[in-house]
């Protein structure tokens, strides 16, 4: 009778699973390829401008999302909003004027202005050249010369060398700590209380054409991490480009070829003056932003007062001043794209009766980009308490097939991550896989030795940090990355909606098994 019993148990075990089984099948099939196709056209499209914090395409997106969550029946949870507003504050050095004998200077093409003072004229009549800028008992370039208070004008790489490549300080081929010390230059000159330093690089003008506006885009902060302003900010240093340089010695009807051919085949210091005027005005700028994190809520049933988070960055690098765009199809159009299909398919199973049991709060993150400011503000001004929130579920990028995968398996997915605090989070995702979606998991990026360091670099790692365990859906790098070219018709939709269904099957488990997942490592 006992056995029998047994058999009875099991055989109703095995048909609740099979049922339990059907029913997160039946709804991650909602996710499909026109659906994905259709929200992730929108988020990369020319309209949408790159999606840049701080420009309109991101309030475009923002306010997409938000209509999508209210269409799926979401709740808003932030006091009847589904914007979380964050308070952000975008610091830039701005060159108002930069002119040399009248001829203007633009910052981020002619020259790169580094410094961290309030906006202040800088003028002087006359430029002091002091070769390579070395002080050293067996070369020096200053020795006599007061810099107090002066603009100067050094050769800011390499140091003087004979006609057969040796160092006329080291007497070797091998360089002093002149040229191989990072900014020591710089450091020593600084010293001797100029007023300004203009720093010729030979390889600035590549470095500004490959950057764009990145090398002058400044830094972004939450405002309460907003620093003072500087009491003794540093003497302004001007990098300069060799076109720049020679527009200056020409002036004193020399070159920068024949300055620096005539200091190394002497060994002898070469400084002179250069009668001009120079004008500057630059300084820092703070201006304030309220870019926002975009909220939508779905109740669970007996467990909802445990949520899973779903979410990734819906940001990207925006238009830039020469009217590119950077569309950022899969980085990350597509992760938001994914947190809107598994928005509307767990929103559609909840109003069927098959609701999770676990509330789930979907979020898509402002300012990644500028450093995972957007995650860092809702985990430290949560909505819901975060002991209550069980797991993060990241999702970004996952539209392509990175380098390594290329010739390969494109079936796959790096789960970063799933290991680190929870053993558990690492097996419903294997075990999710194997049953449903038979991706090839790559788990290289969670070696701690990997130089990427990937699991601090996205949105989920400010929820790990508080001890939540969490999972990082990723699809890897590709050529396109940050560039323009990271656009729509790129994207592989068959295997990215493949990889959605991983990432609503292991949601699914997490928000509806008995037990809250176990916290039960703690891998670096």
């Amino acid at each position: 009778m006992k056995k029998i019993h047994n058999l009875i148990w099991v055989a109703l075990s095995v048909v609740s699973c099979a049922q339990a089984q059907d029913v997160s099948t039946k709804y991650a099939n909602e996710i499909t390829v026109e659906s994905t196709q259709k929200h992730l056209r929108t988020l990369a499209s020319v309209d949408f401008e790159g999606r840049g914090t701080g420009q309109r395409g991101g309030q475009l997106a923002a306010d997409y999302i938000a209509n999508e969550f209210k269409k799926y029946g979401l709740s808003a949870p932030v006091n009847g909003s589904y914007f979380q507003p964050l308070q952000l504050i975008h610091n830039s050095f701005k060159v108002k004027q930069f002119t040399i004998n009248d001829r203007p200077f633009q910052n981020g093409k002619d020259i790169f202005v580094i410094g961290n003072n309030e906006e202040k004229l800088f003028e002087s009549n006359e430029i002091i050249f002091i070769g390579y800028g070395i002080d050293d008992p067996k070369y020096s370039d200053i020795t006599g010369l007061d810099l107090t208070n002066k603009v100067v004008l050094l050769l800011n790489e390499s140091e003087p060398t004979d006609d057969k490549g040796n160092s006329w300080i080291t007497g070797k081929k091998t360089p002093s700590d002149w040229s191989t010390s990072r900014n020591k230059k710089i450091k020593e000159i600084l010293k001797k209380k100029p007023k300004l330093v203009l720093a010729v690089n030979s390889q600035l003008s590549q470095l500004l054409e490959e950057a764009g506006d990145r090398a002058t885009e400044g830094r972004y902060n939450l405002a309460v991490d907003q620093p003072a302003p500087e009491k003794s900010p540093m003497i302004p240093v001007v990098n300069i480009t060799d076109h720049a340089a020679n527009y200056i010695f020409n002036l004193a009807r020399t070159n920068l070829a024949a300055v620096v051919g005539k200091i190394n085949r002497s060994g002898q210091a070469n400084s002179f003056v250069i009668n001009t005027n120079l004008m500057a005005d630059f300084g820092t700028n703070a201006k304030p932003l309220a870019d926002p994190n975009i909220l939508g809520y779905l109740e669970g049933t007996d467990k909802k007062d445990e949520i899973v988070v779903i979410g990734g960055h819906y940001d990207h690098d925006g238009k830039d001043s020469k009217g590119n765009i950077f569309f950022g199809a899969d980085d990350n159009a597509s992760g938001t794209t994914a947190v809107l299909e598994l928005a509307r398919s767990f929103s559609r199973a909840k109003a069927a009766g098959n609701g999770p049991r676990r509330s789930i709060l979907f979020i898509t993150y402002a300012a990644e980009e500028k450093g995972l400011l957007g995650s860092k503000f809702y985990t430290e001004n949560p909505v819901f308490p975060l002991a209550n929130t069980v797991a993060c579920i990241n999702i970004d990028m996952i539209g392509r097939v990175d380098d390594k995968h290329l010739k390969g398996n494109h079936d796959y997915i790096h789960a970063i991550g799933s290991d680190k605090l929870s053993s558990e989070l690492y097996q419903i995702n294997k075990d999710e896989n194997e049953k449903n979606t038979k991706l090839e998991i790559d788990y290289m990026y969670d070696n701690p030795k990997d130089p990427m360091r990937l699991y601090y670099r996205s949105d989920h790692y400010n929820f790990a940090k508080k001890g939540i365990p969490s999972i990082f859906y990723f699809s890897g790098l590709h050529p396109d990355y940050h560039t323009p070219a990271d656009t729509y018709d790129k994207i592989d939709f068959p295997l990215m909606v493949k990889r959605e269904k991983l990432v609503f099957f292991t949601a699914w488990q997490i928000a509806n098994r008995e037990n809250r997942l176990a916290i039960d490592s703690n891998k670096e």
